[in-house]
């Protein structure tokens, strides 16, 4: 653990709590994709199948869980809950998200640490985390316009992303042996999709005025 880590932890945890206060406490999901957030389910199911194996600290284990019933909690409430459902936006939340399930597990076949089935989903949702918020931000793009908790989820989600990349530089110059590959490859290319959402993040906060992204 160290203070890039704890970061990316409680950046990861700040935007879990916003999706959740935003679906709560509007009744609303507008502007969230669905199809993100059942790729997060994926990812947090396929990377900590360890969960009740391998036991590392408390704080690990909780966290794990934490991740996995949040996402699991947020796709029921899209899904179920009959307030929130009807607010989903299907019409415009049509990207084609399973091309991304097959390309990452494909991937995860052909490279990964070792070929052995909990690795394969470890490089499985390490690879899917990457380009899970594509669907969201194509959304967000065709809405143009994006509310306040959303924009915020979206611009923590990124930066959880950047603070793990900087763990990982830590951990490279303080650990020995110390080289997930992988990780450090889909974690670049996940913080560069973000780079545009960012610009006008910081954009409409300069200018105090409402997050707005072109068609």
């Amino acid at each position: 653990m160290n203070a890039f880590r704890l970061a990316g932890d409680m950046t990861h945890l700040i935007t879990v709590l916003i999706l959740l206060l935003k679906i709560y406490a509007t009744k609303s999901c507008s502007g969230i994709s669905l199809k993100t957030q059942e790729l997060y389910v994926m990812v947090f199911v396929a990377r900590y199948l360890d969960l009740f194996t391998n036991f590392i600290s408390v704080y690990n284990s909780v966290m794990k869980v934490v991740f996995v019933t949040s996402s699991i909690a947020i796709v029921w409430c899209m899904r179920i809950h009959p307030l929130v459902r009807r607010t989903y936006d299907k019409e415009q939340d049509t990207f084609r998200h399973y091309f991304l399930v097959a390309g990452s597990f494909g991937l995860a076949l052909l490279f990964n640490e070792n070929f052995t089935f909990r690795e394969v989903c470890w490089a499985f949702s390490i690879y899917l985390e990457a380009v899970a918020i594509l669907p969201q931000l194509v959304l967000l793009q065709r809405s143009g316009n994006v509310d306040n908790l959303t924009g915020q989820y979206v611009f923590f989600l990124g930066a959880y992303r950047v603070f793990y990349i900087l763990n990982w530089i830590y951990r490279y110059f303080t650990e020995k042996h110390f080289s997930r590959w992988i990780s450090w490859i889909a974690g670049l290319v996940q913080t560069a999709l973000y780079a545009d959402f960012f610009y006008y993040y910081f954009i409409s906060w300069k200018n105090n005025s409402k997050l707005q992204l072109p068609a």
